[in-house]
C-alpha cells in the first residue's frame, strides 16, 4: 500500500516466477511477472541479479553484496498493468555458486522489484544457483530412457508361430570339410574282416557326427493294430 496513515494513494501488487533455479554463465533467465499499479504514482518495474559473498574467519563474518546484471521494464501509469512473458536477463561471466565451504560462501538471487517515487521499493527475491554444466532438460533424458526400455522389452512382442518349423537339414549345417576335419581318417587294417577291428576312437567320432533323423509329423512306425472302442447309441 503506497502512502502513510490516512494519506494512501492505492496498492501496488507484484508477482513473479522463473522456470528453474539453476543456470550457467551466458544463459538468459526468462522472467514471468505481473505488475498492477492502483496507486496515483508512476512506477517502474526492474529485475537484477545480486551476488552475496560471505567470509567466515576467527568467529567473525563479513558480507559483501553487489549487483552483477539488471534489466528495466516500461513505466506503468496509475491504474495500469504490465505483464512480463519471459523477459530475459542474461547472466554475465561470474564465479559459480559456493555453497559447501566453511570459510567462504557465494550466493546469487534474482530480485524483481518496483521503483516507486517517494516510497520504499517493492521487492521479490528468488534464489539462484550458478553452476558450470548447462541444463538440457528432462525431455531428452526421458525419451532416451523410454527408447532404451522399449528396446530391452521388445522381446515381449514376440509371438510363437502357429506351426513349428522343421529343423534345418544336417547337410546345410555341417559341411563336408568340417566333417572331414573333425573325423580323422583311419586306415583299415589289412587282416580285418569285420567292423570290430576298427579303432574305438574312430567309431565314436563317426557316431558323433551322424546326421539326425529327418523331421516328419507322421509317425514312421505306426502301430500294427489301431486301438478302437465300440460305440453304441441308445434311442
Amino acid at each position: 500500500m503506497v502512502g502513510c496513515w490516512f494519506f494512501t494513494s492505492g496498492p501496488v501488487s507484484l508477482s513473479a516466477k522463473i522456470e528453474r533455479k539453476g543456470y550457467c554463465n551466458g544463459e538468459a533467465i526468462p522472467i514471468y511477472a505481473e505488475i498492477e499499479n492502483c496507486s496515483s504514482r508512476l512506477i517502474v518495474p526492474k529485475a537484477a541479479i545480486f551476488q552475496t559473498q560471505t567470509y567466515l574467519a576467527s568467529g567473525r563474518t563479513k558480507t559483501v553484496r553487489h549487483m552483477v546484471a539488471n534489466v528495466r521494464g516500461n513505466h506503468i501509469a496509475s491504474g495500469g498493468t504490465d505483464t512480463w512473458n519471459g523477459k530475459t536477463l542474461k547472466i554475465p561471466p561470474v564465479t559459480p555458486s559456493i555453497l559447501d565451504c566453511c570459510i567462504i560462501r557465494v550466493d546469487y538471487s534474482l530480485a524483481v522489484y518496483i521503483h516507486i517515487p517517494g516510497a520504499k521499493k517493492l521487492m521479490l527475491e528468488l534464489p539462484l544457483v550458478i553452476g558450470t554444466i548447462p541444463y538440457h532438460g528432462f525431455g531428452s533424458r526421458n525419451s532416451s530412457i523410454a527408447s532404451q526400455f522399449s528396446v530391452d522389452m521388445s522381446w515381449l512382442t514376440l509371438t510363437l508361430p502357429e506351426q513349428p518349423e522343421a529343423p534345418p537339414n544336417y547337410a546345410d549345417v555341417v559341411s563336408e570339410e568340417e566333417f572331414s576335419r573333425h573325423v580323422p581318417p583311419y586306415p583299415q587294417p589289412p587282416n580285418c574282416e569285420g567292423e570290430t577291428c576298427c579303432p574305438m576312437f574312430a567309431c565314436i567320432q563317426e557316431f558323433r557326427f551322424q546326421p539326425p533323423p529327418l523331421y516328419s509329423e507322421v509317425d514312421p512306425h505306426p502301430p500294427d493294430v489301431e486301438e478302437t472302442q465300440p460305440v453304441s447309441f441308445i434311442l
